[in-house]
């Protein structure tokens, strides 16, 4: 038998006695077999099968975009039209009216369609409003009048108004010549 000679004279794993189990077993020698088993380490902890190399992965960034693209898939479906001009897109009656569902169902699929025409939270439809109370009409009628106005409102606020320079150096000049009569 001829094991070799370890460094630290420990034997801790099997990759330390390298191809010598597998050479014992094919020619049957039993005993060499048990004697280099008996002579590793008690500490199953420390058999080599237990030391994977740990490998640190890069976090990689997932998003709808990137798994859309990696799998070239569409677009995803809008949830409203952002433009009115988007509405030409909604005419598929002629599809409907020739029985090409299968071309309805592959241009749907290509692109999609916005899966409703506003993207308001608020919005109430004509038909749900009229078959609400009158009383319930009459709040959310003076809830758009007070949005509206409100939104008036910030705009004239917001305008930016001429400045009158000239005026404003009077002003500036009137104040400090006050100042030195008031202090004199």
């Amino acid at each position: 038998m001829a094991v070799e000679v370890v460094e630290n004279n420990l034997l801790i794993h099997e990759l330390q006695l390298g191809e010598q189990l597998g050479e014992c077993v094919h020619s049957k020698r039993r005993s060499d077999f048990s004697l280099m088993l008996a002579m590793l380490t008690d500490n199953v902890k420390e058999h080599s099968q237990f030391f994977v190399p740990e490998t640190v992965e890069k976090s990689k960034e997932t998003t709808d975009g990137i798994l859309r693209k990696e799998f070239n898939l569409p677009d995803n479906a809008p949830l409203a039209l952002k433009e009115n001009e988007q509405l030409n897109h909604f005419d598929q009656s002629n599809l409907v009216q020739e029985n090409r569902m299968t071309d309805l169902h592959l241009l749907n699929a290509l692109r999609p369609k916005a899966l409703a025409f506003r993207d308001n939270v608020k919005h109430i439809a004509y038909d749900v409003l009229t078959n609400t109370s009158p009383y319930c009409q009459k709040v959310r009628l003076q809830e758009q009048q007070e949005t509206s106005q409100s939104e008036t409102l910030t705009s004239t606020l917001n305008k930016r108004l001429p400045f009158n320079a000239k005026g404003w150096l009077n002003n500036v000049q009137a104040s400090i010549v006050k100042s030195l009569l008031v202090t004199a």
